[in-house]
Formats: C-alpha cells, sequence, structure tokens
C-alpha cells in the first residue's frame, strides 16, 4: 500500500465517521415520534431523497462499477439501511394518504435503483462507461438534493434568524463535504469531487450565515420568551431535512 493509498483510506475513515453522524441526527426526532405514535407533520421526503442518494452512490462504488472505491460503499450501504429504518418507522406512524404515499416513492425507488442496476451490470462493459453513467446520476441526485439548504438559507435570509439552522449539522456538513473532496481529490473522481465541491460550499455558505445572524437570532428569541438569557443551544429544532451527506 502506497502513501497515497494510505492517505486516501485514512480521509474516507473520517469521511465515514462524519457521514454516520449526519446519518443518524433525525434519530431523536424518530424517538419523539415513536413516542406520540404519530408523525403528525414531519415530511418523509428528506428520509427517501437520502434513501436514493445512498443506494445510486453505494452502486457507484461497487468493485464491478468503479474499483477501489470501498468506503464509498460502507457508508452509502449503512445510510441505505438507516434511511430505510426511518421510512419504514415513518410507514408505521403515518396514515390514510400520506403512508400510500411514501409507500408509493418507495416502491418508485426500489424500481428505479433495479433497473439502474440491471442495465449497468448487463448492457455496459466497461468500468469506464459504467462509472459515468452512475457517476453522473449520482451527481444528478446530489445537485437535486441542494434544494433543501437553499430553502433553509432562503428562509434565515429572510427570518433573520438561524433558529431553524442548526450549527452543528452545518459545521459537521462542512466536514463531511472536506473530507469526502479530499478524499476524491487524492485519487482524482470527478463524481465524487463535484457533488462534495458544491456541498462544501453550501456549508461554507451556511455557516457565514450562521455568523451573521446569530446575534438577532438571539435577540428574537430572548424577546419571544421575555428574557435576556436565552441561548441558541436551549433552542429545540423541529426541521431536520439538512441532515443528509453530499456523498
Amino acid at each position: 500500500m502506497t502513501a497515497t493509498d494510505i492517505a486516501r483510506t485514512a480521509v474516507g475513515i473520517i469521511g465515514n465517521i462524519i457521514s454516520g453522524a449526519l446519518f443518524l441526527s433525525p434519530a431523536p426526532t424518530f424517538v419523539e415520534i415513536c413516542k406520540k405514535g404519530s408523525v403528525e407533520q414531519y415530511s418523509a421526503a428528506p428520509y427517501l431523497a437520502t434513501l436514493v442518494n445512498c443506494m445510486v452512490w453505494t452502486l457507484y462504488g461497487l468493485p464491478m462499477v468503479h474499483p477501489n472505491s470501498i468506503l464509498v460503499v460502507t457508508i452509502n450501504g449503512s445510510g441505505c439501511i438507516i434511511e430505510l429504518i426511518f421510512v419504514t418507522l415513518f410507514l408505521i406512524y403515518s396514515g390514510g394518504k400520506k403512508r400510500l404515499k411514501v409507500l408509493l416513492w418507495l416502491l418508485l425507488e426500489l424500481i428505479f435503483i433495479s433497473v439502474l442496476t440491471f442495465i449497468t451490470l448487463t448492457k455496459v462493459h466497461t468500468f469506464k462507461k459504467r462509472s459515468a453513467i452512475v457517476g453522473t446520476t449520482c451527481i444528478l441526485f446530489n445537485i437535486m438534493m441542494y434544494a433543501s439548504p437553499l430553502a433553509i438559507m432562503k428562509l434565515v435570509i429572510k427570518t433573520k434568524s438561524v433558529e431553524y439552522m442548526p450549527f452543528y449539522i452545518s459545521l459537521a456538513s462542512f466536514g463531511n463535504g472536506v473530507a469526502w473532496t479530499t478524499y476524491s481529490l487524492i485519487r482524482f473522481d470527478k463524481f465524487i469531487t463535484i457533488p462534495n465541491g458544491l456541498g462544501t460550499l453550501f456549508a461554507v455558505a451556511q455557516l457565514i450565515l450562521y455568523a451573521t445572524y446569530y446575534k438577532s437570532t438571539q435577540r428574537q428569541i430572548a424577546a419571544r420568551n421575555g428574557n435576556g438569557g436565552v441561548n441558541l443551544s436551549q433552542v429545540v429544532v423541529g426541521r431536520d431535512d439538512q441532515s443528509k451527506p453530499d456523498n
């Protein structure tokens, strides 16, 4: 194993740890859902989006598609399991039209990944072409997932409050983007570099917004609670749709 391989493996392991933490970040939300016995107004969209993203990246990292990418498989395979658990809990604690809608989206995602896997492994016969097809699909899904951070950032600018943009998730997203961008640059892989490079830029923008509106958020919370001693660490966050890693 060369020094380059060792460095890439080390960075990939760090990326696995950070990404794993991001995948698990919605867990408190589901503890609350289980206690209440209902999903109430929560949306399944973030978990369904993360699930299909993880499935596509898992396919990309397979040895028969893109060799020497086992660390991409380990984290995204784990992400598939975690998101399937979240989606299953969502199905259990939702009802009526909401449950049917989630079930239909899940079915469509499973059909999509099955068709993509079948075409990639049976109709395409070189690593380069397989990597290009699946890698391009990965980039497209990642770009679509940037809609969520954009919506949160728009809300922050409009309200001059970072109450619904948790600092530690933004910071972890930055670390995640840096780790996977570095991983992809050590042995250049444009399909990992592009989405994670963009993800890093979005995370930087969120951190800048946090620094800009931190004090005004404290003032708003203090005014709402009738005292001047409230800190953002006391805020209970009700939105978790930023918790998706980019790779």
